[in-house]
């Protein structure tokens, strides 16, 4: 698939997550929407999946470790058909299959539920080592946020996962440089992200924009070349990509847009939709 293709979709993945969080009245628009052309590529062009066989023992797996960016995860299944695009509307909503965290037992598509932050990269650990115990030759996915790397189980599975040599893993970090409470610097930093997985055996991979298909391609690409060890791919990227008075602002971290706010988003996406058409 072309960028100009992939960047329409993203376009249409971030209108979903607007359309989602604006409906619940609560979720994470911030972290959602930096992740939205990451969340496309994995979907639309990285993974082995079949949305018409959501169980396939041979698909690739995806972790979403930073589980409350759900409203992005959601967005891009249901653009890959997984589910409707109109249920994006009934997220948290009582009775609505799509939570405020991903559920597996209850969404096609999701893999693992999460939520907690730290525990979703070893449980992505466990799939890929159990990948590799049963002969399979699936990949395993995992996106964390550059807060979460704060948590110290992240560095447990880390290190298990590089002396493992778990080669079939790529742990992809969002470095928007934000997190809930302000900038990472202020708040905890994890810094330096690269050398620190460096240290647990893994091979990284840097990517100055993260919101790059063009970047994001190349990287993925020596993900799947390296072998004898895991992945990370360490991408910098704008909090709030796409909706300009969310870019960059801490505020939009955990914060539903009220009806005006969420008017001129959706504006500003449409209006950013129809340019890529015209391209």
């Amino acid at each position: 698939m072309d960028k100009l293709k992939l960047q329409q979709i993203a376009n249409k993945v971030r209108q979903g997550i607007i359309e989602g969080v604006h409906s619940a009245k609560a979720g994470h628009p911030g972290g959602s929407l930096s992740s939205a052309d990451v969340f496309t590529y994995l979907y639309f062009e990285e993974m082995n999946i079949d949305p018409r066989d959501p169980k396939m023992p041979g698909r690739d797996r995806f972790v979403l470790s930073k589980g409350h960016n759900a409203p992005g995860l959601y967005s891009v299944l249901a653009q890959r058909g997984y589910f409707p695009v109109e249920d994006l509307k009934t997220l948290r909503h009582t009775g609505s299959y799509l939570q405020g965290h991903p559920d597996m037992k209850h969404i096609p598509g999701v893999d693992m539920s999460s939520g907690s932050l730290g525990q979703g990269i070893s449980a992505a650990v466990g799939m890929a080592l159990s990948a590799r115990m049963d002969n399979r030759d699936y990949r395993v996915y995992t996106l964390l946020g550059d807060g979460e790397l704060e948590e110290g189980q992240v560095w447990e599975a880390a290190m298990f996962a590089g002396h493992r040599k778990l080669d079939n893993l790529v742990v992809i970090v969002d470095n928007n440089g934000l997190q809930i409470d302000g900038r990472l610097e202020d708040v905890c930093s994890p810094c330096p992200i690269d050398r620190k997985f460096e240290a647990f055996n893994f091979h990284v991979v840097c990517v100055e924009d993260g919101n790059d298909f063009g970047q994001l391609k190349a990287a993925f690409e020596e993900a799947r070349a390296t072998k004898g060890m895991p992945t990370a791919i360490v991408m910098k990227t704008v909090k709030g990509k796409g909706v300009s008075y969310m870019e960059n602002n801490a505020a939009w971290h955990g914060k539903a847009p009220n009806d005006e706010e969420y008017a001129a988003a959706m504006e500003e996406l449409r209006k950013a939709g129809e340019a890529l058409c015209q391209r």
